[in-house]
Parts: C-alpha cells; structure tokens; sequence
C-alpha cells in the first residue's frame, strides 16, 4: 500500500503513474487556488509552479486551506510548497512569490502540462489566458467565488456559456475583444449575495466563507486531473 493505491483503483496504476509526470502551474494560492494545490497533491500530481505574490493574513483563516495562526505572515507560496511536500515528498515544486502580469510572465513555458488561474485581478487573468492560448496549453480560469453561500450552483463550462457571474460577464465582453474563444472555466449561478459593509472591510471587500471557495478549488481540481488522464 502506498499514498495513491486507494486512487489506483478507481483509475489504475498507469493512470496515477501518468499524474506523477505532469507539471501544473497554479496561479493564486488564496481560497481557491489553496484548495486546488491540495486536491492535486493528493491525487498525485508531483511537478508544481506556484505563483502568489502575497503572505497569510489573519482574514486568510476562514478560507484558505494554508491559513493557520501558525502561518500568518508566511508567505503563501512557501507554506503551500510545505505542505505538498508533506503530503508526497517526492514532490518538485518551483515557487515564485510575485504579482504575476504581461511584466512576469516570460518564463511560462511548454513544460507545463496545465494552467490554473484562480487570480482576482481582471488583467491578470486575461493575460494569463492569452499566454496560455498562445502556447496551447490547457487552462481553465476561476470565475467570482466571493459573495456566495450555495457551493452546490458551481459549474465548469466554456466561458460563453457563463451567466450571472458579474466577473464573467467581464471576461467574456474582455475575451471577445482579444479574439480568444474555448476558455474553460468554474462559475456561479447563484446571484451574488449583497456585502455587508463595515469599518473593517470597507464597501468592496467581497464576503467569503469556508465551504464554498473550497469547493470550487476541488472541483477545479477534479476537472485539471480527469483531463490529464483522458
């Protein structure tokens, strides 16, 4: 018996052996992309770049698979690679704590197998798409995850299918201008739920809460694995 003999026997030996030669390039490691980077681990992707140019805020906590009182402060990146490694060792994981944009983007490479993008920044993520377009790699992009309580109203279609999501009404309107067509994403049909505005969080901070920036981050995980071994 070793880590991945459960999941042999759903997909198979050569199947999990397959993962284990992928390289997944996870673009923000925040409440979704932490939840992504576990659900690839575990199912035994072993080559990562992970990119996040931010630290653990004590506001992480209720959301982020990686925030602990124990990490606050730490940077985002290192304490996802930690944890990789303690789920699987042999892992190699390149790490890059920065803002990522059309400035950083030159060492985006053929060597990776899959992109995901669970970047909030508009710009960025139309960047990022575009990169991955022109160097045919797969990607699939995270649409707003914030402001929602029904984890259940996920799904993962091509963009121009999307509705509701004001983010992807954005990228979609943003995404036909460039040209760019068949990006795969995971949105929300749930109508975003009204933010309560306080002193602490100002009037456009999105609400968030445990169980559904986690979901979302699974299943893209789930998506990114049953394409690889497709």
């Amino acid at each position: 018996m070793n880590e991945f003999s459960r999941e042999e026997l759903i997909i198979g030996k050569e199947n999990v052996d397959k993962l284990n030669t992928k390289k997944v390039a996870v673009f923000g490691i925040g409440g979704v992309g932490s939840y992504v980077v576990e659900g690839l681990a575990r199912a035994g992707i072993q080559n990562f770049v992970l990119i996040d140019n931010d630290v653990v805020a004590e506001s992480n906590i209720n959301r982020q698979l990686i925030a602990l009182h124990s990490t606050i402060g730490m940077p985002k990146v290192e304490v996802a690679k930690n944890r990789i490694l303690d789920i699987n060792p042999n892992a190699e994981i390149e790490i890059k704590q920065e803002f990522y944009n059309k400035d950083t983007n030159n060492w985006i490479d053929n060597s990776i197998d899959y992109i995901i993008d669970a970047i909030d920044t508009v710009t960025s993520k139309l960047d990022l798409i575009e990169q991955a377009k022109n160097l045919n790699i797969p990607i699939i992009s995270c649409m707003g995850t914030g402001n929602k309580l029904d984890a259940t109203r996920f799904e993962i279609v091509d963009i121009s299918k999307t509705s509701v999501c004001p983010l992807a009404k954005v990228m979609r309107k943003e995404l036909k201008n460039r040209g760019i067509k068949n990006v795969k994403v995971l949105y929300s049909k749930e109508e975003p739920i009204k933010a309560i505005a306080d002193e602490t969080n100002g009037k456009h901070a999105p609400g968030s809460i445990s169980f559904v920036p986690s979901v979302a981050g699974l299943l893209i995980a789930g998506e990114v694995i049953k394409d690889l071994i497709k």
